[in-house]
C-alpha cells in the first residue's frame, strides 16, 4: 500500500482515504454492512478534498471566515480519523480487532455533524453533483493522483544559477562599492578597537553584506576569527561554543563542560585577552543580547575589528556606545543591480531578455523596492514560467495588488506570499515543514528529506523514488529561492545543506501555525492556533528546563503528535519527562538534537508506527530498550551516542530498518545479516565486532553506504581469522556499495583488502582510504570507473605512477588527498614537488591537497580544466626548500577555478617562511583572470619555531 501524500492543504485526507481503501481487503474481513459505511465514508472525504484544494489555490483574503473556519476543521477531522484507523491497525494486529462497525459509525458521524455544523450543504450537494457518478469520480481521482506521481518522476535538476546567487560572491550584485566603504570605516592606522554596525530592514543583504566585508579583509594581523548569529530568541551557550569552535579548538573541547553562561564568558574572554580578534556577530535583535556577547570580547587595544548587523536602528546604537564605532545602514539596490540581480536569476545575461519582456520587469522591479530578498523571490517565481509577455504580465498585477501603498518590508512579505500561493500544494507542505527548524538552523538537506517521507508529505511507494522525490522537491525550492543552499557538493549538483533566510521564516512560521501544521515553543510559549488545541507537529526550539513540568503535562496527553522535534540544551525534559509525552501511537518522527543527557524511549509498543528515530547524546550515558524490535516500522535509527556501549540483541528483527547510524565504540550483536532492508550503516569499528557479526555483514546485499573504522589491533585473541574475515566481507560487499568510507584503518590491511577484489567495474561512487604505497592499490582504484569523490591517505608513496592512477579515473569529481609522514618508511621519498599535467582529471572540480609532509605541487598548463574550488594545507617550513616559486607553482594555469583556500601550516616554520608563503599565494590569486575568491589561514601558530630567517639569501649573506 502506498503511503498517500499529507500536506498543509487537505491535512492527511489522501492518506486517509487510502487507508479506508486497505480496510476494504480480505485481511480485515469485514461485514458487508461495514463495507458499506466505508466506501460512503470515502466518497465524502474525497468530496471534501476536492473543495479543500479548491480552496488551497485562492489568496487567504479571497476566502471568507466561515470558509477557512471550516477547512480547519476539515484538516482536524482527517488526522483524527487517521489516528483511529492507525489505532485500529495496530490493535488488530496485537490480536485485538475491536469493534469495527462501531469505528466507522462514529466515523460518519464525525464527518455528518461537521457539515451540519458548517452550513454549507448546499455548497457540498453542488459538488456531490460534479461528481454523481461513482465510477467518474473514481477515474477522475485516479488519473489526478498518476498525473502528481507521473509529472513528479523525473529528477528535477538544481538550477545552477539558483546556488549562484548564495555562492558566488565575486559575482554579487550591488556589494562592491558599500563593501569597500564599510572596509574603510573598519581600518585604522594605531590599535583601537573598533566596532561597525549594519542596520537596515530584513531582506537588505546585511549578512550577505557583512560577510563579504569578512571574507575579504584577510590580513593575517588578526590572530582569531569567528563568525556567528544570534537570532531572534537566542541561545547563549551555543552561540558562544560557536565562536570557542573559531578561536580556539583546546579551548572549545574544555568548554563543552561548562554549564553556564558566565563561565563560557569568562573563557572566551581569557582566550581573545592578549589577541588581535576580528568577529561578526550577526542578526542583533535586542540591546540585551548585544551587552552579553559584548561582555565576552575584551576591549584589548590590540587593534581588534568587530561587525554587527541587526533591523533595529537603536541596536545599532547601543552596539557603538562608548567605543570607536561606525553605523552604516544598508541602501537597497539601484534600479540597474536590480536588473542584474533579476536577470542573472532568469537569463545567462540582461541581453537575453526580449525588449517587451524588458519593459515588464522594469514595472515589477520598482514594486520590489531594491530588496534583494523580494527581487530573487519574483525570480523565483517567473523562472518556473514561460517565459511570455502575458504570463509576466499577470504576475505584475498580482504583485501591484498586494504591494501597493504598503511599506517596504510589508511589501516583501506579500510578494512572498504569491510566491507561497504559486507553489503546487506538495511542495507548500515540504516548505511550511521548514518551520520545524529553529532561526539560522543549518540543516542537512538528506535529513530533512528523510523526515519529509517518514512524515507522509512525499507520496510513493518505492522508499528509494520518493527519498528522490523529495530531492526534486528540495531543488524545486531552491530553484525558485524560497530556500537557500549553503553547502553545495563538490560537483555543484547536490546541496548537501540548506537554510532559511530569516523572512522567509518569519512568513513560514505564521503560516504553520495558523493551518495547525507545526506547533513551535521558541522561549517565548507555545505558538497559538485558535482553530485547535491539538497539537500535530511539536518543535521545542529553545531551553524550556525551567518550565519542563509544566510542558510535560501540557503535552501528556498528546496522543494526537504525530512528531516531535527538539533542539538546544533540554535535558530536564528529557531526562525526567519523556515517558510522560512519549505515548502517542501515531508519532511517526522523534528528533532531538542537542544536550539531553539519558533519555529513556519508554513504551516501545505504543510506537508502533514511529519511522525516524534520532537522539543526539553526547555526554551521558544511555541504552535502547530490549524491546526494540516492535518499532517495526521503523526506518532510520540514528544513535550517534558516545557513551552508548551496545545495541539491543533484538534489533536484528527491524526488517524496515534502512539506516543504522551509530557512534564508532558501539558494539552490534551477532546476526546483521538478517537486516535485510539496511542500505546505510555508519560507524562501525570493525576492530570490536565479533567475527560472527563481520561475517553476518558480509550477507547485507542491498547495503550501499558503509562507514567503518577498521584498527590493526594486536589485542584480539584470533587475529589471523579476525582479520581474514574483515577481507572476505569486504571484498563481498565491494561489489554492490555505492559508498565505502574506511577511517582509521591500517594501511597494509586496506592493502590486502584492495588486493583482493577483483579489478571489475563496481558501482562505487564514493570512496574512502588509508594506505601505504598508492601504487600497490592502483590496479583496483584504476577499475573504479563510476567513482565521483575519492578522498586517500598516504602514509608511503605516491609518485608520479600514483598521481596518473588517480588522474585516469573518467568520472571523478572531487579529490581529496592526504599525503603522511610514515615514521617507518623511507624518509628520502618523502621530499617531493607532484606535478598535475594536463592528461586526466578532465572532470575534476574540486581538489583538496594535505601535506603533512615536506611536499610541493606544480600545475602544468591545462592542468585540470574544469577545477572550480582548490584547497591547499601546506608545510610552511618548507617554503624555502623548493627554490623559486616555493611551494605552490602554476596556479595561472588553473583555467576554470573559483575559489582558493589555503590552510598554512606553521609548526615549525619561523615567521618568514609563513610570510613569504602569504605572499606568494596572494600574489598569484591577484593576477589569475577569473579574480578568484581567496581564503587564507594559519594553524598551529603555537607551535611555531623561534629564530632567524631562512631564506637562502640570508645565509648567503652572512656567508659573505
Amino acid at each position: 500500500m502506498a503511503e498517500m501524500i499529507s500536506s498543509a492543504a487537505t491535512g492527511v485526507l489522501g492518506s486517509v482515504i487510502n487507508k479506508l481503501a486497505a480496510m476494504l481487503t480480505d485481511k480485515y474481513s469485514l461485514a458487508r454492512d461495514v463495507k458499506q459505511g466505508i466506501r460512503s465514508l470515502q466518497d465524502e472525504l474525497r468530496t471534501m478534498e476536492a473543495m479543500l484544494l479548491k480552496l488551497e489555490d485562492k489568496d487567504d483574503d479571497q476566502i471568507d471566515p466561515l470558509a477557512k473556519d471550516w477547512r480547519s476543521k476539515v484538516r482536524e477531522l482527517s488526522y483524527d480519523i487517521e489516528d483511529c484507523i492507525d489505532r485500529f491497525v495496530l490493535n488488530h494486529s496485537h490480536g485485538d480487532g475491536g469493534s469495527t462497525a462501531n469505528f466507522v459509525r462514529k466515523a460518519i458521524q464525525m464527518v455528518k455533524t461537521l457539515f451540519k455544523d458548517r452550513g454549507i450543504a448546499e455548497e457540498i450537494r453542488r459538488l456531490k453533483r460534479l461528481v454523481s457518478e461513482q465510477s467518474e469520480r473514481g477515474k477522475r481521482y485516479y488519473d489526478i493522483n498518476q498525473c502528481l506521481l507521473a509529472s513528479s518522476s523525473q529528477p528535477v535538476p538544481l538550477d545552477p544559477r539558483a546556488p549562484a546567487l548564495f555562492q558566488e560572491a565575486k559575482d554579487l550584485v550591488g556589494i562592491d562599492a558599500p563593501r569597500e566603504e564599510i572596509i574603510s570605516l573598519l581600518r585604522c592606522e594605531d590599535k583601537e578597537h573598533k566596532v561597525v554596525s549594519i542596520y537596515g530592514i530584513g531582506g537588505q543583504g546585511k549578512t550577505t553584506l557583512a560577510m563579504e566585508v569578512y571574507n575579504k579583509i584577510t590580513e593575517a594581523a588578526f590572530d582569531s576569527r569567528a563568525f556567528v548569529s544570534v537570532s531572534q530568541t537566542p541561545d547563549m551557550k551555543k552561540l558562544l561554543r560557536d565562536i570557542l569552535s573559531q578561536i580556539s579548538k583546546s579551548h572549545f573541547d574544555q568548554a563543552q563542560m561548562l554549564e553556564t553562561v558566565e563561565q563560557l564568558i569568562r573563557t572566551v574572554k581569557e582566550c581573545l585577552k592578549d589577541k588581535r580578534y576580528f568577529i561578526l556577530i550577526d542578526d542583533i535583535w535586542n540591546v540585551d543580547a548585544w551587552e552579553l556577547v559584548r561582555s565576552a570580547l575584551p576591549r584589548n587595544d590590540n587593534g581588534s575589528r568587530i561587525i554587527t548587523t541587526t533591523r533595529i536602528e537603536a541596536v545599532a546604537k547601543s552596539c557603538c556606545t562608548g567605543i570607536a564605532a561606525q553605523m552604516y545602514q544598508a541602501k537597497p539596490l539601484s534600479h540597474e543591480d536590480s536588473q542584474r540581480l533579476f536577470f542573472k536569476r532568469l537569463f545567462l545575461s540582461g541581453d537575453d531578455c526580449h525588449p517587451d519582456l524588458r519593459k515588464v520587469s522594469d514595472d515589477i522591479l520598482k514594486k520590489c523596492c531594491g530588496l534583494p530578498l523580494a527581487i530573487i523571490s519574483i525570480a523565483g517565481l517567473l523562472a518556473n514560467r514561460s517565459k511570455a509577455v502575458e504570463v509576466w504580465v499577470n504576475v505584475l498585477r498580482s504583485i501591484a495588488a498586494a504591494v501597493d501603498k504598503d511599506s517596504p518590508i510589508d511589501k516583501m512579505k506579500r510578494i512572498l506570499l504569491l510566491s507561497y500561493v504559486d507553489l503546487p500544494h506538495h511542495l507548500k507542505s515540504c516548505l511550511l515543514y521548514l518551520s520545524v527548524f529553529p532561526e539560522d538552523y543549518p540543516i542537512d538537506c538528506q535529513q530533512l528529506i528523510l523526515l519529509w517521507v517518514a512524515e507522509g508529505l512525499v507520496p510513493g511507494q518505492d522508499r528509494e523514488s520518493m527519498e528522490q522525490l523529495g530531492r526534486n522537491y528540495l531543488n524545486e525550492l531552491i530553484n525558485r529561492s524560497l530556500v537557500q543552499p549553503t553547502k553545495v557538493g563538490g560537483h555543484g549538483a547536490t546541496v548537501k545543506q540548506c537554510r532559511v533566510h530569516d523572512v522567509i521564516l518569519e512568513f513560514i512560521v505564521s503560516k504553520a501555525v495558523e493551518d495547525n501544521f507545526v506547533t513551535i515553543w521558541n522561549g517565548n510559549g507555545f505558538s497559538k492556533n485558535s482553530s485547535s488545541n491539538k497539537i500535530r507537529r511539536l518543535s521545542i526550539q529553545k531551553d524550556i528546563s525551567s518550565r519542563a513540568e509544566e510542558i510535560a503535562k501540557m503535552i501528556k496527553n498528546g496522543a494526537q503528535i504525530r512528531s516531535i522535534n527538539i533542539f538546544g540544551s533540554n535535558s530536564v525534559l528529557v531526562n525526567k519527562h519523556a515517558t510522560e509525552f512519549l505515548n502517542s501511537q501515531v508519532l511517526r518522527v522523534l528528533n532531538i538534537e542537542g544536550e539531553v543527557g539519558e533519555c529513556s524511549l519508554g513504551n516501545v509498543k505504543s510506537l508502533g508506527q514511529l519511522k525516524f528515530l534520532k537522539i543526539d547524546n553526547k555526554f551521558s550515558a544511555s541504552k535502547l530498550p530490549e524491546d526494540i524490535e516492535k518499532l517495526q516500522c521503523l526506518e532510520t535509527l540514528n544513535v550517534r551516542w558516545q557513551c552508548l556501549e551496545k545495541l539491543p540483541a533484538s534489533i536484528i528483527q527491524l526488517q524496515k530498518l534502512v539506516r543504522l547510524l551509530v557512534h564508532e565504540s558501539v558494539r552490534l550483536p551477532d546476526g546483521i545479516g538478517s537486516l535485510q532492508a539496511l542500505e546505510e550503516l555508519s560507524r562501525i569499528n570493525l576492530g570490536i565486532q565479533s567475527v560472527k557479526f563481520i561475517q553476518g555483514l558480509g550477507d547485507l546485499t542491498n547495503l550501499k553506504l558503509l562507514k567503518i573504522d577498521w584498527p590493526c589491533s594486536t589485542e584480539l585473541r584470533d587475529m589471523k581469522d579476525h582479520k581474514e574475515a574483515c577481507i572476505s566481507t569486504l571484498s563481498r560487499l565491494f561489489r554492490h556499495l555505492r559508498q565505502l568510507r574506511v577511517w582509521q584503518s591500517d594501511p597494509d590491511a586496506t592493502c590486502s583488502f584492495m588486493a583482493s577484489c577483483v579489478p571489475t567495474s563496481p558501482p562505487l561512487r564514493q570512496l574512502v582510504l588509508n594506505t601505504r604505497d598508492l601504487n600497490r592499490v592502483g590496479p583496483q582504484i584504476s577499475s573504479l570507473v563510476n567513482l565521483t569523490r575519492l578522498r586517500i591517505r598516504v602514509s608511503g608513496e605516491a609518485g608520479k605512477e600514483g598521481i596518473n592512477i588517480l588522474a585516469s579515473l573518467p568520472m571523478l569529481l572531487s579529490l581529496t588527498v592526504g599525503l603522511l609522514n610514515d615514521k617507518n618508511g623511507d624518509s628520502g621519498i618523502l621530499y617531493a614537488r607532484y606535478a598535475i599535467s594536463r592528461q586526466g582529471f578532465q572532470r575534476l572540480v574540486k581538489f583538496h591537497l594535505r601535506c603533512w609532509r615536506e611536499a610541493a605541487v606544480e600545475f602544468e598548463p591545462g592542468a585540470m580544466p574544469k577545477l572550480q574550488r582548490l584547497k591547499l594545507e601546506l608545510m610552511a617550513w618548507c617554503q624555502f626548500k623548493f627554490g623559486e616559486g616555493g611551494l605552490v607553482l602554476g596556479l595561472q594555469n588553473l583555467a576554470g577555478f573559483k575559489h582558493l583556500a589555503i590552510d598554512i601550516n606553521c609548526e615549525a616554520a619561523v615567521a618568514d617562511e609563513v610570510e613569504a608563503l602569504e605572499d606568494d599565494i596572494r600574489g598569484a590569486a591577484a593576477v589569475h583572470p577569473n579574480r578568484p575568491i581567496l581564503q587564507i589561514q594559519r594553524i598551529r601558530q603555537d607551535w611555531m619555531a623561534q629564530g632567524c630567517s631562512r631564506r637562502p639569501s640570508d645565509h648567503a649573506k652572512v656567508e659573505a
